[in-house]
């Protein structure tokens, strides 16, 4: 689903951001990136999403080396990838209805189906009844759940959450990995970069360290850290 073999970044400030990164997610996977800032996450995710390009290496998304892509199949590279910021992104001048029916008319999604598809993705994160609301009038909770619901609007395999649950209050940020959570359980992959170290050491999915640039830890089931809290188990 996603693979690295030996990919480098460095740029021409001569800053390095990652160091022959060598990594393999399968179909389904939901893994948590972790490292301090600083240290390539963000890259890593730029990379997959062709904002950046790596110095060395290649890439796979779905068994397709997009290192060798041209920019004019970018988009439809990025048809395949659902992603959510921590900022939200969302369009201020259109709904909740409209937000997410755009991601689908840019893609060419007839009206028809966008009509009948909406309403299922709002009941699906529970904003049925905020379709009408513009982004302001609504919580940091209920937009992301929005800029989820954008993400997932046309079906990706992958999902690349960067901090999603970073602007968010503790109860809040439970329900939007509740969600991510229902989502993976649907068959979609999730790569999530977090510093929610609580989040990472609870769920116990898979856990990838980058420090400096370099993957110092790939653990199935793993921690933020060496220390797991003693909380209950969300999951």
């Amino acid at each position: 689903m996603i693979k690295l073999i030996n990919v480098s970044k460095e740029y021409k400030n001569g800053v390095k951001a990652l160091s022959n990164i060598d990594l393999n997610i399968k179909k389904g996977e939901f893994v948590y990136l972790v490292g301090s800032s600083g240290a390539g996450k963000s890259t890593l995710v730029k990379l997959l999403l062709k904002e950046e390009e790596p110095t060395e290496g290649q890439i796979y998304l779905n068994q397709m080396d997009i290192t060798k892509v041209r920019n004019r199949k970018v988009p439809y590279i990025r048809r395949n990838i659902g992603v959510v910021f921590q900022d939200f992104r969302l369009l201020p001048n259109k709904t909740v209805y409209e937000n997410i029916a755009f991601a689908m008319e840019i893609v060419g999604v007839p009206s028809k189906e966008i009509r009948r598809k909406v309403p299922s993705i709002l009941s699906l994160v529970d904003l049925s009844r905020k379709s009408s609301s513009f982004p302001d009038q609504l919580s940091g909770g209920e937009q992301q759940r929005v800029a989820i619901a954008r993400a997932i609007a046309n079906n990706p395999p992958i999902l690349l959450a960067d901090e999603p649950t970073g602007n968010l209050d503790p109860d809040t940020a439970w329900e939007i990995m509740k969600l991510l959570s229902d989502i993976n359980g649907g068959g979609t992959t999730i790569l999530m970069a977090t510093h929610a170290r609580e989040i990472v050491n609870t769920m116990r999915k898979r856990v990838i360290a980058i420090q400096e640039g370099v993957i110092v830890r790939d653990e199935e089931k793993g921690g933020y850290g060496d220390e797991i809290p003693d909380v209950q188990k969300y999951y």
